[in-house]
């Protein structure tokens, strides 16, 4: 799991700092909603040739683990 988040990183000259996948100007947050539209990994890797099926794995591990709290008051959208 660690290997996979590693690939995750924060650069404040990156993407204003948001988390991106190994310094690239992917957001995990596009991953994701990618995913969550109903891509593949399959479209994502043939839409964004310069990604690895280990960066989107990391983009849900990274997820995973952000979903892992205590408490959930309010989500704003």
């Amino acid at each position: 799991m660690n290997a996979l988040l590693s690939r995750i990183t924060i650069n404040p000259d990156i993407c204003h700092g948001k988390p991106t996948i190994r310094n690239k100007r992917y957001p995990v947050e596009l991953i994701l909603d990618l995913l969550s539209a109903g891509s593949t990994h399959r479209e994502i890797l043939d839409d964004y040739p310069s990604l690895e099926n280990d960066d989107i794995l990391a983009c849900l591990t990274y997820a995973a683990k952000l979903s892992k709290v205590k408490s959930i008051q309010k989500v704003l959208v």
